[in-house]
């Protein structure tokens, strides 16, 4: 059974920028550019977006930095409190064909950059979307979680089955779709919401063996998701009407609730993870 494209069909001339949004990520930050740095399709850039964070990330990212000289790093400011905000001001500062949107508690495997170069290509795809599993889960289990996405996927190709820690993109069409926007869109599920306008100029491509390890942090976040039976209305929503559901029926929700995507600032929804290491066995 053919998993997904090879990797030789890259374009030597296309190139690549990550962008990662921080906030308070002193913990993790370094782990996830080590990962980057390990990529076999290197980026030409990494934007790191400093959404206002009060502890010693951008200390850790400065060290980082002076002892990585072969990475470019661009360190921007965003004043406005929120991931969406951050991660518009870092796509706006994009100058290559490709963008990788990266979180900064988030370990990537070597081929993450090239494998999402060849599924954009292969596909003519707009977006190449990773299946995110946790680094405290077995082999197995992480292998069973990305192919049961992976069939959710080809059930349903014309939304989102991940998280917004594993999103690829060709810069042009992300821009073209509106990108990340909090006028747009402020609430929680940004990463949802994005794919779905995205969906509209290009294909979603989605592959098994394209995965990331996330934070064990990130497994109870209730308060700050979206219920159960939103999710399944969102999964049972059919792509024509996907703008009912997101802008009538969603956001009408969202408000009543304060369900915005600067909730996650808190942290009280934090499980306490542990630093991320290395990458789960495929």
């Amino acid at each position: 059974m053919r998993v997904g494209p090879t990797l030789n069909t890259v374009d030597p001339a296309a190139e690549w920028t990550v962008v990662i949004p921080f906030y308070n990520e002193e913990r993790f930050i370094a782990a996830t550019l080590n990962s980057i740095l390990r990529q076999a399709r290197r980026p030409r850039k990494i934007i790191l977006v400093d959404n206002g964070s009060t502890d010693a990330s951008v200390a850790v990212i400065s060290e980082w930095s002076a002892a990585n000289p072969s990475a470019e790093t661009l360190l921007l400011v965003e004043p406005k409190p929120g991931k969406v905000a951050a991660l518009e001001r870092g796509i706006n500062a994009v100058e290559t064909d490709y963008v990788a949107l990266c979180d900064a508690d988030t370990v990537y495997p070597p081929t993450y950059l090239a494998l999402a170069e060849a599924m954009l290509t292969e596909n003519r795809a707009a977006a190449a979307l990773a299946f995110g599993v946790y680094e405290n889960l077995s082999a197995p289990v992480a292998f069973l979680l990305r192919w049961k996405g992976r069939f959710a996927s080809l059930l349903m190709p014309r939304q989102a089955h991940t998280g917004g820690y594993g999103q690829s993109y060709k810069t042009a069409l992300l821009r073209a779709a509106g990108g990340y926007s909090p006028a747009r869109w402020p609430f929680m599920v940004a990463d949802h919401e994005i794919v779905h306008r995205v969906q509209k100029v290009g294909r979603l491509s989605y592959r098994a063996n394209h995965f990331c390890i996330t934070s064990a942090r990130r497994q109870d976040r209730g308060r700050v998701d979206w219920r159960l039976s939103e999710r399944i209305l969102y999964h049972l929503t059919p792509s024509v009407m996907k703008d009912w559901f997101f802008y009538d029926f969603l956001a009408a929700r969202f408000r009543r609730r304060d369900v915005y995507n600067t909730n996650l600032r808190d942290r009280d929804w934090e499980t306490g993870g542990e630093k991320p290491t290395k990458p789960i066995a495929a």
